[in-house]
């Protein structure tokens, strides 16, 4: 079968293509996918250039989503020709992944596919989707409404970003976007954020410890000093949601915020949290939070294209979703 294989050599030094490799033979509890669609994350990116903090084991198969159907199962929960789909655990990390014609994985990854939903559409939302419909979940489950007032979101031109947002102006929420991207406003603006700000404009250290509020809730996909300066401007009550660290997994921030006005910082892992927490999530996105712009955030890939996107991702010029035809 084909694959997009990473190897490191005796110089520690790796390369990354498409090649030929054996199909995997599944053992008990397991099944083998015959893949459809796959996607790009940063996540991805890294372990394409053999980052260790993402990938110890080579050689190796990128590719951290997969969706697909059953080819061969060794499990009763699910059976030839299934739809399915897994994002997460260790899926394109240390076990190979979405990027090649079938994927052997543990049955208890693997999610079926919601009826209304088709396979490339659930990849273009991937891993990226599932973390922003958890993010807007935990808002949603502790009390934040569009009456609340403004959510911000920040690294809104990456996959997670772009996605809340579209997902939170679906649901009626007034949006103000962060992006370093000074070209990409009017292209938020056609996903729904209402205001954009530049991340210039934004991410300067402020030493007071909280700012006059302003947003009920804040979905954070940098961290670093954005996140802390994003926290001082949250409303009484308010609510952000924290998933990411491209800008710093630092964070110096002050407790003025959780004790004077009750703000709330919840994580968000979309990698081992529950399975039946991924299904419900799933399910929301094949319908209350399907959006109708991701035409607008979407490249469809082949393989053989997965390295230029790979290099547009590491050089921070990506913006919306990459999916891969399989």
């Amino acid at each position: 079968m084909r694959a997009y294989l990473v190897e490191k050599h005796e110089d520690k030094t790796f390369s990354s293509g498409i090649q030929e490799i054996d199909i995997p033979t599944i053992e008990e509890n397991e099944v083998l996918i015959k893949s459809l669609y796959s996607s790009l994350n940063f996540k991805d990116a890294l372990s394409s250039v053999g980052n260790p903090g993402v990938t110890r084991v080579f050689p190796h198969v990128t590719g951290i989503d997969v969706a697909g159907v059953i080819e061969e199962s060794k499990s009763e929960l699910f059976a030839v020709g299934d739809e399915v789909l897994v994002t997460g655990y260790d899926l394109g990390m240390n076990t190979n992944g979405g990027h090649s014609e079938f994927v052997k994985v543990p049955a208890s990854w693997v999610v079926k596919k919601p009826k209304n939903i088709s396979a490339k559409t659930i990849m273009t939302y991937g891993t990226a989707g599932l973390t922003a419909a958890l993010s807007v979940n935990e808002l949603l489950n502790n009390g934040i409404t569009p009456q609340s007032g403004e959510i911000l979101v920040t690294g809104a031109t990456g996959g997670v970003g772009s996605i809340a947002v579209s997902i939170l102006s679906k649901l009626g929420f007034n949006v103000v976007a962060i992006s370093g991207k000074e070209n990409k406003i009017e292209f938020l603006k056609s996903l729904g954020a209402k205001e954009v700000i530049l991340r210039k404009d934004f991410d300067i250290e402020n030493k007071k410890p909280m700012v006059s509020e302003r947003f009920a809730g804040v979905i954070d996909t940098v961290g670093g000093n954005i996140l802390a300066e994003a926290l001082k401007a949250i409303k009484y009550d308010g609510v952000a949601t924290c998933c990411g660290l491209t800008s710093s997994f630092t964070l110096n921030t002050n407790v003025f915020p959780f004790i004077l006005r009750g703000v709330r910082l919840i994580g968000i892992d979309s990698v081992e949290c529950k399975i039946e927490k991924k299904i419900a999530a799933w399910e929301k996105v094949a319908n209350e939070f399907h959006i109708d712009t991701l035409d607008e955030i979407t490249h469809e890939i082949s393989l053989d294209e997965i390295e230029d996107a790979y290099k547009a991702l590491l050089g921070g010029n990506a913006t919306g979703r990459y999916v891969v035809k399989l």
